[in-house]
């Protein structure tokens, strides 16, 4: 800690109702300037408002703070943001710290108000004994070098390579099929235009594969990862053989998903009359199909269920358009669409319900508790459906059943998860670090994602992700250098036996042993998670911004047993 005696400046928020209507913050500003080394204490409407910042930078100024505690809502979201506020008052940000009373008090106690209070205090009272402990910390600067590696070529990867491209970096491209394209290799039209799959493919594989910026490897596949932003080296794969080594500075995702195979359901792969709606849009755009047809679908094959939850948002926008254009090409067929619910959302997709109507469409909902039965037989395949609406089963003999199946994440998404110590979702799709602050980073600083390896989208929001990720990654290599936090591990050298614990437990690799055995942390990978101080039988790393003395200052707090 410096020579100066620790001047802390306690800041309670009100958050509108979440936390005061709880929590009686007047109470709890009094008790705060009771602590040892509080000198100021207000409370603020929205902390981090305009206002609320301005009058926290005011009070840094006016009483010659040098500790600030803000107790508010979560870390998570808002710490960055009074760090900043500290930084642009002079204050080093690493001198502030954060109490949450909001999600770890109002909203948990809603209807107990004296204890939550109670609590609030206890939780600002451990937060003001840490941050008399708190010392400024430098964080480490990074080069970054100006060239990404884009995992998949299909059009959202193609579309953040080019746009890279376009600002001047250096893009390398990697796909694992011999041609670039992905799914929409396979698709006739796009919804809502009707446009032709190659006529927005073609010229995204052409301005890829042509421009001088933009190294593609078609038939590879990533093989190794290792770094951290700005100096990753990724061993990439050749199917016919051989390895390179890519050096490059930041990283983008978009290996795209798969179609699934709803195998064992309604009969596919038994009988040849019964296929995927990717499948039916194949035989509408060849001459697999005849006039005087009658094709049934059915949606949520597969989804939305206890394997696979969620809606994949494009299956009943596809069935529309597919049901759409079968009437359209051969006007004699029946075309029936058997539902659940209809997720045809947004102002540009919703037309295709009615359009589908016009043409003759039929619709039917099924209830999900009874969903249709499919029998083949030898002349026509027979299919049995409840309809609540008519309350009442209905038969229909069909030439062709169509089962709209989920988009579903690719089979190596989990291993190269690992590869990039990146995260998946519980439905096994790469997760962002936060839905609304950070929807295209990942936690690991330098790699991003978009498209469908992130969740079902259509191409649209597919594309508007990809250039959205290829502006993140052009901003660390815009920069040409970064500083990441400065809350990472330190081991003592003198402490530490060479026992290589903390390098097996480091989820991120940021620790290694040098020739003398000594373990040695790369600051700039180090997540500073506290895996490896907790795990160290020697005691010999300390978390900076997280000292052993500092937590202990904070349970005794909690424990009523420190002055103030």
């Amino acid at each position: 800690m410096g020579e100066d005696l620790p001047r802390v400046g306690v800041f309670i928020c009100h958050c509108g109702k979440n936390i005061a209507e709880t929590v009686n913050v007047k109470e709890v500003v009094e008790y705060s300037l009771s602590l040892v080394g509080v000198v100021h204490s207000e409370d603020n409407l929205y902390s981090c408002s305009s206002e609320g910042l301005s009058k926290l930078k005011e009070a840094i100024a006016e009483h010659g703070l040098n500790r600030v505690v803000v107790a508010s809502c979560t870390p998570r979201t808002h710490e960055h943001l009074f760090q900043h506020a500290c930084k642009e008052a002079g204050l080093n940000p690493y001198l502030f710290e954060m109490a949450n009373i909001r999600d770890q008090c109002s909203w948990v106690h809603l209807h107990r108000p004296e204890d939550a209070t109670k609590k609030a205090k206890d939780l600002v009272h451990m937060a003001v004994a840490k941050a008399r402990l708190l010392e400024p910390q430098e964080e480490p600067e990074i080069e970054i070098r100006p060239e990404t590696l884009v995992i998949g070529g299909g059009i959202s990867g193609m579309t953040a390579a080019i746009s890279l491209s376009n600002q001047g970096f250096r893009v390398y491209l990697v796909e694992k099929e011999d041609e670039l394209g992905g799914m929409l290799l396979r698709l006739d039209r796009l919804f809502p235009t009707n446009i032709k799959s190659e006529d927005l493919l073609g010229p995204r594989v052409k301005a890829a594969e042509s421009d001088q910026n933009i190294v593609v490897h078609k038939g590879s596949r990533i093989r190794s990862v290792s770094g951290f932003i700005g100096n990753f080296e990724v061993e990439v794969e050749k199917m016919r053989g051989g390895a390179e080594t890519l050096k490059v500075g930041t990283i983008i995702v978009a290996t795209g998903a798969e179609s699934y195979d709803p195998v064992d359901l309604y009969g596919f792969g038994d009988d040849s009359r019964i296929v995927t709606q990717l499948q039916f849009e194949e035989l509408l755009s060849g001459d697999g199909l005849e006039e005087s047809r009658t094709v049934v679908m059915i949606q949520c094959v597969g989804s939305r269920n206890s394997d696979r939850p969620y809606c994949s948002r494009v299956c009943c926008s596809e069935a529309m358009k597919n049901a759409a254009k079968m009437r359209e090409t051969y006007p004699k067929s029946e075309v029936y669409i058997l539902y659940r619910d209809l997720q045809t959302y947004g102002t540009s997709y919703t037309p295709l319900e009615w359009e589908a109507k016009k043409s003759l469409v039929k619709l039917v909902k099924y209830d999900a508790k009874r969903p249709p039965e499919v029998t083949p037989g030898d002349e026509a395949i027979r299919v049995r459906v409840y309809s609540p609406l008519l309350d009442e089963d209905m038969e229909l003999e069909a030439d062709l059943v169509v089962l709209s199946t989920p988009l579903i994440p690719r089979e190596d998404a989990r291993e190269l998860s690992q590869m990039l110590k990146v995260p998946l979702n519980s439905d096994g799709f790469f997760m962002e670090a936060h839905v609304k602050l950070r929807p295209l980073d990942f936690a690991t600083d330098g790699i991003y994602v978009c498209g469908t390896a992130h969740s079902p989208k259509e191409i649209g929001e597919s594309v508007a992700q990809a250039l959205g990720a290829a502006s993140r990654a052009a901003m660390p290599m815009a920069r040409g250098k970064i500083r990441t936090a400065a809350i990472v591990s330190v081991v003592d050298e003198d402490r530490c036996s060479g026992c290589g614990t903390c390098v097996e437990v480091c989820p991120y690799n940021a620790i290694q042993k040098d020739e003398a055995g000594i373990a040695r942390v790369t600051a700039a990978v180090c997540k500073g998670c506290g895996v490896c101080g907790a795990s160290c039988p020697e005691r010999a790393i300390t978390m900076q911004h997280f000292t052993n003395e500092q937590l202990e200052a904070q349970a005794l707090a909690a424990l009523g047993r420190v002055d103030g």
